[in-house]
């Protein structure tokens, strides 16, 4: 009878391994991904919010939406790029100071970088000439303009990207000093994370952030707004940049950990140390994580199977989320910090453009 047993449980076993492997055969396609790209991106346009295209969430969607159409040529994304470009005459949104409100210049610039035309970044350039040399708008304290994880994402690309493109290394080097400020606040080197702001790191009855598990609470879209920004920073960065080595260095740290503590379905729980108080996989998160990963692979920054495996095993995951018309599902909404309010229908502009950005590099890397 237990030999029985045993031989059942090996079939199972071989059942699952194949069905799998067939699955991510499916979802490592360069074909299929660049269909899923098209599709989702086309769902996103067709399904817009009431949000003005310069603010944030559609920020992170057209950098997405820009990877993607680097990946696929589809003249439908660049058509909804330069229309978004067109309908908010090139602007920032409102906060000259604000990293959120400046992060729409990244698809700005980039598609400057095609384009041409000096109207497409003259705004951003004007804004950025008071960013880098006026304070935080605030009274009587002096603010660190980096003070949240998301910070990290939103605009030092946008300065890096800038300052390369027309010679003002001040942005650069400004960049590096905001960079470390927010480091040396928000990094747990323990951890090999950041944590999203200060009110996480500080331990008082009113500020204490812990998870239902004891442990500190780490959010997982905070994370990856810091890992992807900085692959964004050293697609940027010229090799033998001096600052060029802090930045890889936090990178690889980061990437290792996130990689020790991804679950068993590759989809990361928005509270990262804690993944059972959590019911399902966070998009957001885990494609910006994604992202990062693959990204780390292609450009062999991260070496070795664990890092490749763990891409995959993310964007089969990721994929699982997809609904059949291209809608990306399970997204948590805009937060401060981790929540277990997480549903099927779940969607943000930021989740697809992670999304989006998970999927351009993992176009790269299926076609290796």
């Amino acid at each position: 009878m237990k030999k029985v047993i045993v031989s059942i449980c090996l079939v199972m076993c071989v059942s699952l391994f194949v069905t799998a492997q067939e699955s991510s055969d499916k979802y490592m396609n360069a074909e299929y991904i660049e269909s899923v790209l098209i599709k989702t991106a086309k769902w996103q346009v067709e399904h817009p919010k009431r949000r003005k295209r310069n603010e944030w969430t559609h920020a992170v969607f057209y950098a997405g939406l820009f990877s993607a159409w680097q990946a696929t040529q589809s003249q439908m994304m660049y058509d909804e790029l330069m229309t978004m470009g067109n309908k908010t005459g090139w602007k920032p949104f409102r906060r000259w100071y604000h990293a959120d409100d400046i992060a729409i210049c990244q698809t700005y610039l980039s598609l400057y970088d095609r384009e041409k035309r000096m109207e497409m970044v003259q705004p951003s350039l004007d804004t950025l000439a008071r960013f880098v040399s006026e304070s935080y708008p605030t009274k009587g304290i002096e603010v660190v303009k980096y003070w949240w994880a998301d910070a990290l994402f939103m605009a030092p690309p946008v300065l890096i990207k800038a300052g390369i493109m027309f010679g003002k290394c001040e942005y650069l080097k400004y960049n590096d000093q905001l960079y470390r400020e927010a480091y040396n606040l928000l990094y747990n080197k323990k951890e090999r994370l950041l944590h999203r702001d200060l009110s996480y790191t500080i331990k008082n009855d009113s500020t204490d952030k812990y998870e239902a598990n004891g442990k500190p609470v780490f959010w997982a879209r905070g994370n990856g707004w810091v890992l992807a920004g900085l692959v964004k920073i050293m697609k940027e960065l010229p090799a033998d940049y001096p600052e060029r080595p802090f930045y890889k260095k936090l990178f690889k740290e980061m990437a290792k950990r996130i990689v020790e503590i991804q679950p068993v379905d590759g989809l990361w729980r928005p509270g990262l140390l804690d993944p059972d108080a959590y019911p399902h996989g966070e998009v957001s998160g885990s494609g910006l994580f994604c992202y990062a990963l693959a990204y780390g692979v292609n450009s062999g920054l991260l070496r070795g199977k664990k890092y490749r495996l763990a891409a995959k095993k993310a964007w089969v995951g990721l994929n699982g989320c997809l609904n059949e018309e291209g809608r990306v599902g399970w997204v948590q909404g805009a937060a401060a910090g981790p929540s277990t309010y997480l549903k099927a229908d779940k969607w943000e502009l930021y989740g697809t453009g992670a999304f989006l950005l998970a999927g351009s590099e993992m176009c790269k890397m299926a076609k290796e």
